[in-house]
């Protein structure tokens, strides 16, 4: 496998979080010898939360958590908690079959960590339309108990793979009522990534104390500045998940408001995991060889902003463009109009980073087609957009189209 020329230069270190155990095994989900399932097991009195995809066609895993959470996604007094995910297939538009799997899962994973199966979530990615080969995980499941580890970061994050090219980690701390308390976190994502809620997988612990309700809050704010804010290629996934864990065990006093300012700090951490890992996947798209940032500033609102910079973001002119390194504004110009939002023709201004493009309708006197040439033949871009009718801001990032997309998924299944 080739990896990605956007992936990250070296390997990041990841702090344990205590109360959370982490194992991967190989069960031949689609592949032999390739590790496909992990298992996580979250210490009793934990809090957890989640934000999952709004497809019509979501998975049965999807499905099941959403359930579980909604029906208080607590494990019984002293109890742990448990995450089961497969990579290989999503188990998704399986009908009666892929609840029977899940269903089946949950159990096993259950009275393997001796919990309630309430308290057990689950993920899928791969294929879809193919019935999920649910004894194959059931069988890894002593395995996975036995190997249990504070430490298996790494192997948990590979496991979760698809078409991506290197696992996707980070880990930060912060500060609490004078306590440390640490956040580490993984993701998987590479193609079939536009976000609905969140996108793609990811998991994410903490040993802060945070109340259910405040866990939430803070999981969906931290969402939108990050899973929600990037695109591949503009599919939304049947099975984005992504699911927050705190295991209270760092000792601070109970935090049951988001907007408590004992955690300001705590959120600014979370905010910078998240939009890490959001990073990572489109530096990891799949056939990408460009990380493009898009600002659009001076929108009717932020709302409007951010489907301006989405209709952008998701242009396959435009990113095509960028993968050929031709600085087409006008490719810009196109994806501003189309969005069906409010902008001024005449006062739309357009900059390559710090390179004036256009302004006032035109392109700018100053502007050189030599120099947006230069520029774009770096592999980090930015594109800045003001449309002249507001005060509204967004900012989304994405990453050129180029051949190997279709490649890569042209053989998928095979």
């Amino acid at each position: 496998m080739t990896i990605s020329p956007l992936a990250p230069t070296s390997t990041p270190e990841i702090a344990p979080v205590a109360g959370v155990t982490l194992a991967a095994s190989a069960a031949g989900v689609r592949y032999s010898g390739r590790t496909d399932v992990m298992l996580a097991r979250i210490a009793p009195e934990s809090s957890i939360a989640g934000v999952f995809t709004k497809s019509s066609t979501r998975s049965s895993s999807v499905l099941w958590c959403q359930d579980v959470l909604a029906d208080g996604g607590h494990a019984p007094d002293g109890k742990p908690l448990g995450i089961i995910v497969n990579s290989g297939n999503a188990n998704a538009f399986t009908g009666r079959a892929g609840d029977e799997s899940v269903a089946a899962v949950g159990a096993a994973v259950a009275k393997i960590l001796g919990t309630n199966e309430r308290a057990i979530y689950q993920a899928s990615t791969g294929v879809i339309g193919e019935r999920l080969p649910h004894a194959k995980i059931e069988a890894v499941l002593d395995d996975l108990n036995a190997r249990l580890s504070p430490d298996a970061w790494h192997e948990a994050a590979a496991a979760i793979m698809t078409t991506d090219t290197f696992p996707k980690l980070a880990s930060a701390t912060a500060e609490i009522d004078g306590k440390i308390v640490t956040i580490s976190g993984f993701t998987k994502g590479s193609g079939m990534i536009a976000p609905d809620m969140a996108t793609m997988l990811g998991f994410i612990f903490t040993d802060a104390a945070i109340a259910p309700g405040a866990l939430q809050t803070m999981l969906r704010e931290a969402t939108d500045g990050s899973f929600n804010a990037i695109t591949v290629d503009s599919d939304t996934s049947t099975s984005d998940t992504v699911l927050l864990a705190a295991t209270g065990q760092a000792g601070n006093a109970v935090v049951t408001d988001a907007s408590d300012a004992r955690a300001s700090g705590f959120r600014a951490a979370l905010d910078g995991v998240m939009r890490d890992l959001a990073h990572q996947i489109v530096r990891d798209g799949e056939g990408a060889t460009k990380f493009i940032e898009v600002n659009v500033t001076g929108a009717e609102t932020d709302a409007a902003a951010r489907v301006i910079a989405l209709a952008i973001a998701n242009s396959p002119l435009v990113k095509t463009a960028f993968a050929g390194e031709d600085p087409n504004w006008g490719r810009i110009v196109m994806a501003v109009g189309k969005s069906g939002e409010s902008a001024d023709r005449d006062r739309l201004t357009i900059r390559f980073g710090d390179i004036l493009v256009a302004e006032n309708g035109w392109v700018a006197e100053t502007y050189r087609e030599d120099d947006g040439a230069a520029y774009m033949k770096g592999a980090e871009l930015a594109v800045n957009v003001d449309v002249g009718v507001g005060e509204g801001r967004s900012t989304v990032w994405t990453c050129d189209l180029t051949h190997r997309y279709i490649e890569i998924n042209a053989d998928y299944r095979s």
